[in-house]
């Protein structure tokens, strides 16, 4: 196991912990875990979540449950990389409601967009009509998912 580096103490890490584990756990049960009082557990998630550490508490949803069986990671390449371009296409793709997840990364590629959509034709027309129809995209490559599973970040 890889030694990872923290930037919590003991307490807010278990509590953070115990958040990934289970995030509908209610406070006063999150507190007895981790051993505080229930209104330490209340102030340090109200820092952990001002700070930034906490994003937010999602509930994972399983795309095919609701009608959408068809994933895909797409690859971008923009034409540009002008900071407003790349900014302004994140921000537009994000709230694309096919989307999952959007990763902006280094090498080739410039984005990765994880999507869910319920047949290949609808893939098909997502890309199509959302993404390469983009006038900041120069090229999309599609990925199909065969099998998704969660990381054990954190846990």
């Amino acid at each position: 196991m890889s030694k990872k580096v923290r930037h919590l103490d003991p307490v807010d890490d278990a509590l953070v912990r115990e958040l990934v584990r289970d995030g509908r756990r209610p406070n006063n049960a999150l507190a007895d875990r981790v051993g505080i009082a229930a209104s330490t557990a209340l102030a340090r998630i109200r820092l952990l979540v001002q700070r930034g550490v906490i994003r937010g508490i999602h509930a994972d949803v399983d795309p095919a449950a609701v009608g959408c069986p068809v994933q895909a990671v797409i690859a971008l390449r923009l034409r540009t990389h002008d900071a407003d371009h790349v900014l302004g296409f994140a921000q537009r793709v994000s709230l694309l409601p096919e989307v999952i997840e959007v990763f902006h990364v280094s090498g080739s590629e410039d984005f990765l967009v994880h999507v869910a959509v319920a047949t290949t034709g609808d893939l098909r027309d997502f890309a199509l009509e959302s993404l390469t129809s983009d006038p900041v995209v120069a090229h999309a490559q599609t990925h199909l998912v065969f099998e998704h599973r969660r990381g054990s970040f954190m846990t």
